[in-house]
């Protein structure tokens, strides 16, 4: 495994330590934090996702990062990029799709620290990963989730809006909106 770390001003992006399960698994309790997603999470579901986001990392290179205060090293949450667990329609078949994503404890939300740490990270994605692509979906009513991507220069791609394949038809999360961001130039973020 990668010991990557990105920093920004305030925050610290890391591998997972076992010392960041508990801090993760409160959050991913929080039924205000897991509103847009499918249920909140047991302790086991919460250690599973850390661990696939270790395997991520030791596969790709990159992964939802551990992310922490700077000054404080406090837990926030996590951000980064990872590989969709399933096929998506609107990724193209001769790259592979990267999603970039964030969850952060409810108590550091309008703090600007998803928008703060996504930005590090797509500068990540397009400088030494030199990815073609990052895309971002979440439901059309996450606005709060839709602000960051807008924030950090994705375009919302309405003619590649899906409705998710993990869920059922008609669920109130299936329908998803996609945002797409792209390097201006190889390895030069978009302004």
């Amino acid at each position: 495994m990668s010991d990557l770390r990105l920093t920004t001003r305030r925050l610290r992006l890391r591998s997972w330590r076992d010392s960041d399960r508990s801090p993760f698994a409160a959050m991913n309790a929080d039924p205000a934090v897991c509103e847009f997603l499918p249920g909140t999470l047991t302790r086991e579901q919460s250690d599973a996702l850390v661990d696939r986001f270790r395997a991520l990392e030791a596969e790709h290179g990159f992964t939802g990062w551990a992310v922490e205060e700077t000054a404080t090293g406090t837990f926030v949450g996590y951000v980064g990029l990872v590989v969709p667990r399933f096929e998506p329609p609107f990724a193209h078949a001769s790259e592979p799709c990267v999603e970039i994503g964030w969850r952060l404890a409810r108590r550091f939300w309008g703090q600007g620290y998803a928008t703060e740490a996504a930005q590090a990270c797509l500068e990540h994605a397009f400088g030494p990963l030199a990815l073609p692509e990052v895309v971002s979906f979440t439901v059309p009513a996450n606005a709060r989730s839709r602000a960051v991507m807008e924030r950090i220069g994705m375009a919302h791609d309405a003619g590649s809006d899906f409705d998710h394949p993990a869920l059922p038809a008609g669920d109130r999360l299936s329908h998803h909106v996609l945002y797409r961001a792209v390097p201006a130039r190889p390895g030069i973020m978009p302004t």
